[in-house]
C-alpha cells in the first residue's frame, strides 16, 4: 500500500509542481515602456478611462525638451514630484499632467517642487522601485523622504488617492495647479479654486499647450475634514481677461482665481489613511461633482470594480506561452485598451472642438485620437474585440467632432475634444471604413461617409487643394509632400470602399481614381517614392536615407515611405520590377548598414533594423510585404527578428513610444499570427505565431482559436496552415472567418516551406489585381 501511495504521489508531483498560470489581469506589467522612449505611464486607470492617475517624476522641462517625460513618469528618474490625473500613454508629444497632488507630513509645507538633484529642496520626494507596485487600475509607492505610502486607483471618471502618513505627524496635501507636462511661460491662462460648504473642493484651469484653450474642471472630496487650508496665487500679475471660470461667489467658503494657484490642505494628525476622491469634467465644476456622485464607493470598492473591468477587457484574448512573451503580449493588450479615452460626462455632456458644450445622445463621446499612428493596428484590434463597446462610440465621436469642428474636418490628432493638427492625412477615414466594412453599426453610415468626403476635399488642409488639382502634393507648395501624397491616396481608397458598400457609386468611382495617385509621386526609374515640384520634376538632390523634419517625408525617409501603398502592393511591386526584385529591395532595407548615418536629431527614429524603423509607424507593415511578393517564409524570419529585438518585458521593453497603443497592437496581432496591412480590406495577412495557443473570445459569443504546434525558437517557420481542419493555401484570413469563430492551426518547423503562399492566387488583396471588391 505504501508503494502504491508513493507512486501516486510521484505521478502527481509534476502536476503539483507546475506554477499556476496567472490571470490575464495579473500578467500585465504597466512598467513596460516607462523607461527608454516608450513614454507609457505606470499609474491607475480604467479601460479607456477619462482619468489616468499616475506619478510625475519631473515636469520642469520646457516644450520639446519634455519629449522624454511625455507620460510624466520616467523609470530612470530618482524622485516623484507628485500625482496628476491626466496622461498620454506612449505619445510622441507632451501635454496633460493636470491637477498635481502631493502629500506632505510634518509642520512645514513646501510650495515649490525643488531641484531633483537636491533632496529636501522642495516638495518632491525620492523613491525606489523596490517600494513601488503597478497593476491594472492600481499603483502604490512609498515616498522615501517623508515615509508616506501613496496608493492610487481609478474608475472611469474618478481617481482615488489613499495616503498613509507616519504616526504622530500632521497630514497635508499640496495641490499645484501650475504643474504641467508641456511647460512654457504663459501656458496656464487662468485657473480657480472653490471650497464649497459641504467640504468639496472644486476648481478649473484653462491651458494653452499642445491643444489651445483646453478647459478642465475637477471636484475633490476627502475622507477626513479639513483642519485648515490656504489658497495661494504665486503670480499676482494682471488677471487674464478672457475665460474667467464660473466662480462660486457667496456659495463658496473660500475662492481664489489666478494663473499660478496652489492649495494647502491641512488635516492634522489622522488615525486612519486619508482618502481623496477626484472627478474630472471637460464641461464645468458641477459636471465634475456629478461625475463624482456617479461612481460611488471608497478606495477599495473602486479598485475592485476597476480590476473586474480590466479582467473582462483583457479576457477578450486568452494567451498561452512562455512567461516572458505572455507578459509582453498581455501588457500590449492592456496598453491597447487605454485610448481613445472617455471624454463625455456621466450625463452625456462634453466640450467639443468648437469649445462649446454638446451632449452625446445614446453613446459615450471619446477623445485622444492619435490617428496617424492608430489607424494601422490599434483601431482594427478594437474593431475586432470591442466593436459594440468601443468602435461604434469611436465612429460616432469622430463624426460628431467633424460636425462641430470649425473647419468641418474629421479629427487629425485630437485630445480633450481639442484639435492639435499634428501629423498628416485624414486617417479617421480608414478607421470609419474599416469598422463599417467589418460590420460595426450603431451610427449613421451615410453621414459618416459625408464627413469622410468633407475631410478629403477640404482644400486648405495639408496641400489638399494642390493634391486635388494635380494628383500629387508639390513639395514647393507644401512640406512632407511625398508622404502626404501616398497617405491621401490610401485614405481615398478607404472612402471608395465604404462608398461602394453603401451603393454610392459616384463617390466610389471618384475616390477609386484618387486612390491611384500614389503613382504620381513614385519615380519608377529610380524605384523610390519622391517629392515632386509643381513643375512636375522630382526634387533634387535626393538621398533615400535623409530624415529631416519638414522635408519630403513625415518622420521617415524614402526607404520607409516607398512601401506605403497598402491598397495596392501588387501595383507597387510591378513598378519595382516584380517579386524577386521586391524581395531583394526588402532585404536591402533590413540589412542596410547604418554605421555612417546619424539620426540623433530625429526623436521618433528608434528601433532600427537597417532602414526598417520599428519605433515609428511607417515601417510597421513592411515585414508583411514579403507575403505579397510570394515569400511568406522571409516574412516569418523578419517577424522573428523584430519581435526578438524590439519587445521585452522590462521598463525599456518598447523600442519607441507606444503612440496610444499602436506599437502594442502590432505585437498583439503579430503574436497571434496575422496583421491588418490594409485596414478596410477586410483581410489580415498571415505572418507567424509567437504563442503556443491563443483564443479570441469574440463579442458575438464565438471563439476563434489559434494553435501553433511545435512552436519553438528552432521551429520558427510555418510548415502548414489549416482553417477549421482544412488546408489553407492562401496567405490571408478574412475578417468574417475570424468573427465566425473556429480554429486556425499552424504547424511549425525548422525549415522554410517556400512553396506555401508562393502563388499569385494565394496573395492578399491589392486594388490592381483584386478590383474594387
Amino acid at each position: 500500500m505504501r508503494s502504491l501511495a508513493l507512486l501516486a504521489v510521484l505521478l502527481a508531483a509534476p502536476a503539483l509542481a507546475q506554477p499556476a498560470v496567472p490571470e490575464p489581469v495579473d500578467s500585465v506589467d504597466p512598467m513596460i515602456g516607462t523607461g527608454g522612449e516608450g513614454h507609457t505611464f505606470p499609474g491607475a486607470t480604467a479601460p479607456f478611462g477619462m482619468v489616468q492617475l499616475s506619478p510625475d517624476t519631473d515636469t520642469s522641462c520646457e516644450i520639446r525638451a519634455c519629449y522624454g517625460h511625455a507620460a510624466g513618469y520616467r523609470y530612470e528618474d530618482p524622485t516623484i514630484q507628485g500625482f496628476s490625473h491626466t496622461h498620454f500613454s506612449g505619445a510622441g508629444h507632451s501635454d496633460f499632467g493636470d491637477l498635481l497632488v502631493m502629500p506632505q507630513a510634518g509642520s512645514a509645507v513646501k510650495l515649490e517642487p525643488g531641484d531633483p538633484k537636491q533632496p529636501g529642496s522642495g516638495y518632491r520626494s525620492r523613491f525606489d522601485h523596490a517600494h513601488e507596485q503597478a497593476r491594472p487600475g492600481y499603483y502604490a509607492v512609498t515616498l522615501s523622504d517623508s515615509g508616506i505610502k501613496a496608493e492610487l486607483t481609478a474608475g472611469t471618471r474618478v481617481g482615488v488617492h489613499r495616503y498613509r502618513f507616519p504616526a504622530g505627524q500632521d497630514a497635508h496635501l499640496l495641490i499645484d495647479l501650475r504643474s504641467s507636462l508641456y511647460n512654457y511661460p504663459g501656458k496656464i491662462l487662468w485657473s480657480g479654486l472653490h471650497l464649497r460648504p459641504d467640504g468639496t473642493l472644486t476648481g478649473f484651469r484653462e491651458t494653452r499647450g499642445w491643444a489651445p484653450g483646453r478647459k478642465l474642471y475637477f471636484a475633490m472630496r476627502f475622507s477626513a475634514p479639513l483642519a485648515d487650508h490656504a489658497f495661494v496665487d504665486r503670480d499676482e500679475a494682471i488677471p487674464y481677461k478672457g475665460f474667467q471660470g464660473p466662480g462660486r461667489g457667496s456659495d463658496a467658503l473660500a475662492e481664489k482665481l489666478g494663473k499660478a494657484l496652489e492649495a494647502r490642505l491641512d488635516f492634522g494628525r489622522l488615525a486612519a489613511p486619508l482618502e481623496v476622491k477626484v472627478a474630472l469634467s471637460g464641461v464645468d465644476e458641477d459636471g465634475a461633482v456629478a461625475n463624482l456622485v456617479a461612481e460611488p464607493g471608497d478606495f477599495d470598492a473602486i479598485r475592485a470594480s476597476t480590476r473586474a473591468e480590466w479582467a473582462a477587457a483583457l479576457g477578450a484574448v486568452e494567451l498561452d506561452g512562455p512567461a516572458p512573451i505572455r507578459t509582453s503580449v498581455y501588457t500590449a493588450l492592456y496598453h491597447s485598451l487605454l485610448a481613445p479615452s472617455v471624454w463625455s460626462d456621466a450625463d452625456g455632456r462634453y466640450r467639443g472642438p468648437d469649445d462649446q458644450v454638446h451632449r452625446a445622445d445614446g453613446y459615450t463621446f471619446r477623445s485622444t485620437f492619435s490617428l496617424w499612428d492608430t489607424f494601422r493596428a490599434e483601431h482594427p484590434l478594437l474593431t475586432l474585440i470591442q466593436p459594440e463597446r468601443t468602435s461604434s462610440d469611436v465612429v460616432r465621436s469622430l463624426v460628431d467632432s467633424q460636425r462641430f469642428s470649425p473647419d468641418h474636418i474629421l479629427p487629425v490628432w485630437q485630445f480633450a475634444g481639442r484639435e492639435t493638427w499634428t501629423m498628416i492625412g485624414y486617417h479617421a477615414a480608414p478607421v470609419i471604413a474599416d469598422a463599417y466594412l467589418a460590420g460595426v453599426r450603431g451610427f449613421d453610415a451615410n453621414a459618416a461617409l459625408d464627413a469622410m468626403v468633407a475631410s478629403a476635399t477640404y482644400a486648405p488642409y495639408g496641400g489638399l487643394g494642390e493634391y486635388m488639382k494635380r494628383g500629387y502634393v508639390p513639395i514647393d507648395k507644401e512640406p512632407e509632400a511625398a508622404s502626404k501624397t501616398v497617405e491621401y491616396a490610401y485614405d481615398d481608397w478607404s472612402i471608395a470602399r465604404m462608398a461602394r458598400a453603401l451603393g454610392r457609386e459616384d463617390v466610389a468611382a471618384r475616390f477609386e481614381k484618387r486612390a491611384g495617385n500614389w503613382r504620381n509621386s513614385f519615380d519608377a526609374k529610380s524605384g523610390w517614392l519622391r517629392a515632386r515640384l509643381s513643375t512636375g520634376a522630382f526634387r533634387t538632390p535626393f538621398d533615400p536615407t535623409a530624415i529631416n523634419y519638414g522635408s519630403d517625408y513625415t518622420e521617415g525617409n524614402a526607404w520607409q515611405y516607398s512601401w506605403f501603398v497598402p491598397q495596392d502592393q501588387a501595383g507597387l511591386f510591378r513598378l519595382l520590377g516584380g517579386d524577386a526584385k521586391t524581395v531583394a529591395k526588402l532585404d536591402a532595407m533590413f540589412d542596410y548598414d547604418n554605421s555612417k548615418l546619424d539620426y540623433s536629431h530625429a526623436e521618433d527614429i528608434a528601433g532600427l533594423i537597417g532602414q526598417y524603423i520599428h519605433g515609428n509607424e511607417p515601417s510597421h507593415h513592411v515585414a508583411y510585404l514579403y507575403v505579397y511578393a510570394g515569400a511568406p517564409w522571409r516574412a516569418q524570419e523578419r517577424l522573428a527578428q523584430i519581435v526578438g529585438t524590439q519587445y521585452k518585458p522590462t521598463p525599456d521593453g518598447l523600442a519607441g513610444n507606444d503612440d496610444l497603443g499602436q506599437m502594442s497592437a502590432w505585437l498583439v496581432f503579430t503574436s497571434l499570427g496575422f496583421y491588418p496591412v490594409a485596414p478596410g480590406s477586410n483581410e489580415f495577412v498571415i505572418g507567424r505565431p509567437f504563442l503556443d495557443r491563443a483564443v479570441l473570445n469574440l463579442p458575438n459569443g464565438r471563439r476563434f482559436t489559434i494553435l501553433a504546434d511545435g512552436l519553438s525558437p528552432t521551429n520558427r517557420y510555418v510548415s502548414t496552415v489549416t482553417l477549421n481542419g482544412r488546408p489553407l493555401e492562401r496567405t490571408y484570413l478574412r475578417d468574417s472567418e475570424i468573427r465566425a469563430g473556429g480554429e486556425l492551426r499552424f504547424t511549425m518547423g525548422p525549415v522554410a516551406n517556400r512553396a506555401w503562399g508562393a502563388g499569385k492566387g494565394a496573395r492578399p488583396y491589392s486594388l490592381s489585381t483584386s478590383g474594387p471588391r
